[in-house]
């Protein structure tokens, strides 16, 4: 470098991808400042990758896989779980990913690697030359039909996706990892600062969206006039899109090296060699001046040198008219000087010639007649020799003062375009910035709609699986509710449901299941219901009529009293007989004690045994067993389980008729009530929904 200073580039690629050009840089004699604008960072969630690579070792492989950039190399590399398979050839946009490849194990021969050519004399790496070697590679139709994978960032062009569909494949898309906007620390925008105060620096933007990062960390970060040298420095793109990004985000001096670190850093050196070659020298005399002194000094200087000298003007030493003349021509050429290329020659008029010497007597003698017409002729031309430069003076005084008014106001509109000029450059940039913004977040809002446009496909593509899938799980619930509860009229329900849903899909496999909807709901129809309802009511009334209930041997006794018929008349019984009187009399006393000791005891036939030796504290278990017996046989009758109900039902019976008075009607009304839900339970079979069930599992397998 010429300069005493080095010059600074300025790399904003992302940390660790610039090894290769910071030395090439250093070689070269710059300094490097690293101000990374994008950062790289993996995917939130990678299960659409690793789905995506893993489709690369199963039977319907990739035609062919495009990687957009090192990074999605890199990244996608780190998720796959065995070697790269070598009939799957590889595409690459430029050198910087083949050389990721290669860091990989994948390069040519043993892989198929498919890139722009660099051996052009102006090589091209980007999706179109991408494009063009594709299609040189398989041929125009070459991918009709077949799969091309695509692994790039989140977000990213889709001019390469959008031709290989054009050209009939079936592109698939998936994200390797996702960029994010940086925040540099305070010591790089030191650095930074220092940089546009006047230091001698280029930046390095190597993507569009770097150059949108940059414009909107300066208006955070920099203040205004740092903001417009930062418009004004030396930038260096490798591609022309990030150029024409950058233009409409305001820079002026752009330079398109061309892709590769080698590359670069030629561009580089060439555009900062020019730079400095263009710089004014450092001079003791211009040093602190601005540049538009240092521009009128240089003009002033040219204007001088166009002045003639006057030490060094011809003189003549008769002509009595030349200094009369002299300033009238100076201004004239002075005032001139910016139209004509050298000062117009002073001319001076012809003088009289010479009369011969003679003598005054001779003279005389020829009469003074001619002498004084002489002199008059003379006297007039000097006279009118003064007043023409007099009236010629003044118009050139007034020519110079119309010039002067001319120029003056020609500045004041120079000076007015000037900043027209600059305010319209100010407000262009402003709107190239917001046009910039809204295309990113056009860009985001395609790529939002792109995926939103995906969704909607899937789902109208699998909207009769799904209600297929719903109309199943109504059938299965529906199924497993009849039989466990026996609920016909739920089980009805639901499958008039699954029939509405089937109604709003055509097909014939559907009809086919609407079908064996309506069979089933036939046979519900005509299912005979049980009125289970009332049958829980009777075992409820029973189970609360146990407490209440007698047990054999606690029949009620009425006390004993002593009781006998009155005696009647002896006398006519005897006289009636003919027996004696006391022997009647002796009679009727024997009897009437017997009636009395008769009436004292009370004697009872029991037939069960058990019943008496139960004892009387035993009789509150006995009543419990048996409302625990009736309880089961409701909780049977609600879940429909027959055997259960009439296995607690006739424990139940014979628990009455063991331990309960049977002369009590109560105890033979309790009787009745499970006499009665043991006849109602016989149950009729439920149907099943196995017909329709069948119908939609073998329209699932696709039968």
């Amino acid at each position: 470098m010429t300069s005493a200073r080095r010059a600074t580039v300025i790399v904003t690629r992302p940390l660790g991808q610039s090894a290769g050009l910071l030395a090439l840089l250093a070689a070269a004699g710059f300094e490097t400042l690293e101000f990374p604008l994008i950062d790289i960072a993996p995917v939130a969630d990678d299960a659409p990758l690793r789905a995506a690579l893993a489709e690369l070792y199963g039977p319907q492989k990739y035609a062919l896989v495009v990687f957009v950039s090192p990074n999605a190399i890199d990244h996608a590399f780190g998720k796959a779980g065995a070697p790269w398979p070598v009939e799957v050839p590889v595409g690459v946009v430029g050198p910087g990913s083949v050389a990721a490849l290669a860091r990989q194990g994948v390069a040519s021969p043993a892989y198929r690697v498919i890139s722009p050519s660099s051996e052009h004399p102006d090589p091209r790496f980007d999706s179109e030359a991408l494009y063009a070697a594709i299609e040189a590679h398989f041929g125009a139709n070459g991918l009709e039909g077949r799969r091309v994978l695509i692994v790039r960032g989140d977000g990213g062009r889709e001019w390469l996706a959008e031709r290989l569909e054009e050209a009939g494949a079936a592109v698939e898309k998936v994200a390797a990892y996702r960029r994010i906007v940086p925040e540099p620390s305070m010591q790089k925008w030191e650095r930074i600062h220092t940089l546009l105060a006047g230091g001698p620096h280029a930046w390095l933007l190597t993507s569009s969206e770097g150059v949108r990062n940059l414009d909107e960390l300066a208006r955070d970060h920099l203040s205004r006039d740092e903001t417009a040298q930062l418009k004004r420095a030396l930038l260096v793109a490798p591609h022309p899109r990030i150029a024409e990004a950058a233009r409409q985000a305001g820079f002026d001096r752009i330079t398109v090296s061309g892709a590769g670190d080698e590359r670069i850093a030629e561009a580089l050196k060439t555009a900062l060699a020019a730079w400095a070659q263009a710089a004014p020298p450092a001079d003791a005399s211009h040093e602190d001046a601005s540049p538009a002194q240092r521009g009128a000094g240089s003009q002033t200087a040219v204007d001088t040198s166009k002045t003639p000298n006057a030490e060094s003007a011809p003189t003549d030493s008769k002509p009595a008219a030349a200094p009369a003349h002299q300033p009238a021509q100076s201004r004239m050429t002075d005032s001139n000087d910016s139209k004509k290329a050298s000062p117009q020659p002073t001319v001076t008029p012809p003088l009289p010639p010479n009369t011969p010497f003679t003598p005054y007597e001779a003279q005389k003698k020829r009469g003074g007649a001619g002498t004084a017409l002489l002199w008059s002729v003379i006297v007039i031309l000097a006279v009118a020799a003064g007043a023409g430069g007099y009236v010629l003076n003044r118009k050139f005084e007034r020519t110079d003062q119309q010039f002067a008014a001319r120029l003056q106001a020609t500045d004041t509109e120079t000076a007015e375009l000037r900043a027209k000029a600059e305010q319209a450059a100010s407000s262009a940039g402003a709107l190239n910035t917001q046009i910039i913004q809204l295309q990113g977040k056009l860009n985001d809002a395609e790529a939002h709609s792109q995926a939103l446009q995906q969704q909607y496909q899937d789902l109208a593509s699998n909207r009769d699986d799904w209600t297929i899938a719903e109309v199943e799980q109504i059938l299965s619930s529906a199924s497993q509710q009849l039989q466990l509860t026996g609920n016909v009229q739920l089980a009805l329900f639901a499958l008039q449901s699954a029939d509405t849903r089937l109604a709003a899909t055509t097909g014939a496999q559907v009809v086919a299941i609407r079908k064996a909807l309506a069979q089933d709901m036939d046979r519900l129809k005509s299912t005979p219901s049980t009125d289970l309802t009332g049958l829980a009511i009777k075992l409820d009334t029973a189970i609360d009529q146990i407490d209440r209930l007698p047990l054999a041997g606690e029949a009620p006794i009425e006390p004993a009293a002593a009781r006998a018929a009155a005696p009647a008349n002896s006398a006519s019984i005897a006289a009636a007989t003919g027996e004696p009187r006391w022997k009647v009399i002796w009679h009727q006393v024997t009897s009437g004690i017997v009636q009395q000791l008769s009436s004292l005891v009370s004697i009872r036939r029991i037939d069960n045994a058990d019943a008496m030796l139960a004892a009387p504290d035993q009789g509150y278990f006995v009543r419990e067993n048996v409302k625990l017996r009736l309880l089961s046989a409701r909780l049977s009758l609600l879940s429909r389980s027959e055997t259960t109900l009439k296995s607690d039902l006739h424990a139940a019976d014979a628990s009455l008729a063991r331990y309960f008075d049977q002369s009590s009607k109560k105890v033979q009304a309790v009787r009745d009530l499970v006499k009665q839900v043991d006849q109602a339970s016989l149950a009729v079979a439920v149907p099943n929904l196995n017909t329709s069930l069948a119908v939609v599992h073998q329209f699932k397998r696709g039968g």
